[in-house]
């Protein structure tokens, strides 16, 4: 779905809203507030379902590959992301309580899908020199929360110049799996809606 961004007007993430969540919190004391990345919600609408896009350009947070802030979604929704452009690692995390339960990853490039299960927080990373352009479809009615990323300061894993790094906020944390992407979306999107 080809959608043209020219004229509308993104929600900006600045630095000065992750900087809690960040691996090197040296840089983050010290580093101005720019802007992280860009997010076009609700560009289409369809069947109780949103169309948005999401755009990160290449950059370091000091150590870190530039990432989204991490959320879960309120309820039993899930989400679907398809790249676009660039490459993306979506990291997944389910937690029960306090505890991780299970935390893998996907790494993605143009035209493929990743799947965010319901009870999952997530977050993208652009691991690239190019912008990552993303799409994604959720339900109209999804709430997201960042309160269990900004508690433990990000996810259990940062994804560093240094390959994956443990957030020593987590006290036990699996290791780290990987999982392929889908080559293409899903016909029925009715899984997304949280019923």
């Amino acid at each position: 779905m080809e959608i043209n961004l020219r004229g509308k007007k993104p929600d900006i993430r600045y630095l000065d809203d992750m900087r809690e969540v960040l691996c090197d919190r040296k840089w983050a004391k010290k580093a101005p507030n720019l802007e992280v990345y860009y997010m076009y919600r609700g560009l289409k609408k369809k069947n109780g379902l949103r169309y948005d896009i999401t755009l990160i350009p290449p950059q370091m947070l000091g150590k870190e590959f530039v990432k989204t802030k991490g959320h879960e979604h309120l309820g039993k929704f899930g989400e679907l992301y398809i790249v676009l452009e660039g490459a993306a690692i979506f990291l997944m995390q389910k937690r029960e309580g306090d505890k991780i339960k299970d935390v893998y990853v996907i790494k993605a490039k143009k035209g493929e899908v990743a799947i965010i299960p319901p009870h999952s927080g997530h977050v993208t990373i652009n691991p690239s020199k190019k912008p990552l352009k993303m799409a994604n479809w959720v339900a109209e009615n999804c709430q997201s929360s960042y309160k269990a990323f900004e508690k433990k300061r990000g996810a259990c894993y940062y994804f560093t110049e240094s390959g994956w790094i443990k957030n020593g906020n987590y006290k036990k944390i699996p290791k780290l799996r990987f999982e392929k992407p889908l080559k293409k979306i899903p016909k029925n999107l009715d899984f997304l809606k949280g019923k």
